[in-house]
């Protein structure tokens, strides 16, 4: 059998593995299994029903630290900045908390962002900046690992910037709330960010596009172009190894192939993996995405702005879209579950609208999106699975399985670019 590679699941991880693979051998004999429609997993664009076009399936917010991320798109042919709002890092909230981050180099940008911070005293940014400092140098291991609230409450962040900054930083970045949430992992995302000296690296990339425009769909036409097959609406339910490598099986065809990377959600790959494979147990949180349609000239005070805890369960944030369409997105189990939908909405529209200058009255056309495992829960010590498998010719990819970060676009990207480098090295008759 010639050497061929089938790579199952076809989100962001599986588009980095194929991208990598090609990189050495071109598409010839790359096959790529997506179950929906299109390419994109959980990070794409929904059908466009009679109200609403090109929603994505939830928000997702890139960063300038997505250095793979956007490398990846530039290699299958889209430019950043065409698709991308680049903005200096700014947090602002419904309390009157703000926080914005000059054009300066690191690490004096953190700086001044913590001192000129509005709604903080002068003792809290001292701390703050004390904090800043251990960003840069401290690191947790493994076994040493600690809820974020914790290791926040051991530096002394107790004020406004934890309730303001930290807390909301940390639901946003690990989707897991910080009583719960590994402070190893948070401290990873914001040493690569906020922390980092490399420029650009803190700004905010809002797409102006959808997701599937950002890159699964001209990844597709790339992919197609230098010889992959996609298999798009096609479901891998069952695996085994051959002599050869392996064959896989969707409910209605088989396929044989030499080498496999399996990039799939972990609830989807426990069922696939041979009873050989273990995966780390995990739990998963949830993600709501309200989009409500206002008036084309109603804008936020920032184009993304915080809704600040107060009890009820509502801590969000708010996305513009443009053209007055909002995105209101919470993140992790909370209070706001036990919602029904209409009155989700409509709390959540007499939060939005006098920031928009508008008469808290009827809520607008909206539509409530909720994917019950959305992310993993990022908890300390939380295990994570090795992208190399102890069978031959079989590797991992997916954002559970870049250790290093929460469920991330970022994480996913170099997961899928490390399994198909993995692969492409073995081909060669590398470890």
């Amino acid at each position: 059998m010639p050497e061929s590679l089938a790579i199952v699941g076809g989100g962001w991880a599986g588009i980095a593995a194929a991208v990598a693979w090609v990189r050495h051998h071109g598409g010839a004999g790359v096959q790529l299994f997506e179950a929906g429609k299109r390419l994109g997993g959980r990070a794409r664009a929904l059908e466009p029903d009679s109200l609403f076009s090109e929603l994505d399936e939830g928000q997702h917010l890139l960063s300038g630290a997505y250095t793979e991320t956007l490398a990846l798109m530039r290699q299958v042919g889209v430019a950043p900045e065409t698709v991308l709002q680049r903005l200096p890092l700014t947090l602002m909230d419904d309390t009157g908390f703000r926080l914005a981050l000059p054009r300066l180099p690191a690490p004096l940008h953190l700086a001044a962002g913590l001192l000129l911070a509005r709604g903080v005293g002068w003792r809290e940014k001292i701390r703050a900046l004390a904090l800043g400092a251990v960003l840069r140098r401290e690191a947790i291991q493994p076994e040493d690992d600690v809820s974020v609230a914790h290791w926040l409450a051991a530096h002394g962040q107790h004020g406004a910037f934890n309730a303001h900054l930290w807390r909301p930083l940390c639901l946003a970045a690990l989707n897991t709330p910080a009583e719960r949430a590994s402070a190893r992992v948070f401290l990873n995302v914001l040493r690569d960010s906020i922390a980092s000296r490399a420029p650009g690296a803190t700004d905010l990339l809002l797409p102006r596009v959808s997701l599937s425009r950002l890159l699964p769909d001209p990844a597709a036409a790339w992919l197609r172009q230098q010889g992959v097959t996609l298999h798009t609406g096609t479901r891998i339910r069952g695996l085994h190894a051959t002599a050869n490598g392996w064959r896989i099986a969707s409910a209605s065809k088989t396929w044989d192939c030499a080498r496999l990377i399996l990039a799939v959600a972990p609830q989807h790959l426990s069922a696939l993996l041979p009873e050989s494979e273990t995966l780390p147990a995990m739990t998963y949180e949830p993600v709501a995405t309200i989009y409500f349609q206002y008036p084309a000239t109603a804008t936020l005070p920032f184009p993304v702005f915080a809704l600040a805890a107060r009890g009820d369960g509502l801590e969000a944030w708010l996305i513009a879209r443009g053209a007055g369409r909002i995105a209101a997105v919470l993140s992790g189990h909370g209070a706001w579950e036990a919602l029904p939908q209409p009155e989700l909405a409509a709390r959540l529209h007499q939060r939005i609208a006098p920031l928009l200058g508008l008469a808290s009255s009827a809520c607008p056309e909206h539509r409530v999106l909720i994917a019950r495992r959305a992310t993993f829960s990022c908890a300390p010590g939380l295990s994570r699975r090795a992208p190399v498998s102890h069978l031959p010719r079989l590797w991992l990819a997916g954002d559970h399985i870049w250790a290093d970060y929460p469920a991330t676009l970022e994480g996913a990207v170099r997961s899928g670019l490390a399994a198909g480098e993995a692969a492409a090295r073995y081909m060669q008759g590398g470890a």
